[in-house]
């Protein structure tokens, strides 16, 4: 499958990358904020469901199971706030379950609030001017040993 290059401007835009990036797993280390050019930047191992999909349901499929390696971007990040994250701790990990927007209360402004939201509580609220996002493969893949589960989901 070849490498993805996703541009979000919108809230409908994110919630495609937040599909691709569900159940990324993203180290403390791999991420940034920096203040002075108005970026939030991240390294992601991201689980590749589009690839565990096209050949059958993930979990009949082992061998189409990969992460990829894959960058995400936030421009015109005014601030980034952390909850239930110890930004020292650079070896621990964290699961991305979604990257969703919230708009500004006036119709008339572009700004907002983009929330990375992890397994386990931790989130990251980046305020932002608008929305410019932008998720890039990096070429790294390599096989999954296993499908990323939800245990708290409803099973019917």
């Amino acid at each position: 499958m070849p490498d993805l290059k996703l541009i979000a401007l919108d809230a409908e835009d994110l919630a495609v990358i937040s599909a691709h990036l569900q159940d990324a797993v993203v180290r403390v280390a791999d991420m940034t904020y920096l203040p002075q050019e108005k970026r939030f930047a991240a390294l992601a191992n991201r689980f590749d469901w589009a690839q565990a999909l096209t050949n059958g349901t993930a979990a009949k499929a082992k061998s189409s199971l990969q992460r990829r390696r894959s960058g995400l971007r936030f421009e015109r990040v005014l601030s980034a706030k952390y909850q239930g994250i110890d930004v020292k701790d650079k070896r621990a990990t964290l699961a991305l379950l979604a990257v969703t927007f919230t708009a500004s209360p006036d119709p008339e402004s572009p700004d907002g609030d983009v929330t990375l939201t992890f397994s386990g509580g931790a989130a990251i609220r980046l305020a932002v001017e608008c929305l410019e996002v932008e998720m890039q493969d990096l070429g790294a893949a390599w096989k999954a040993k296993h499908t990323p589960e939800h245990p708290d989901e409803a099973t019917s």
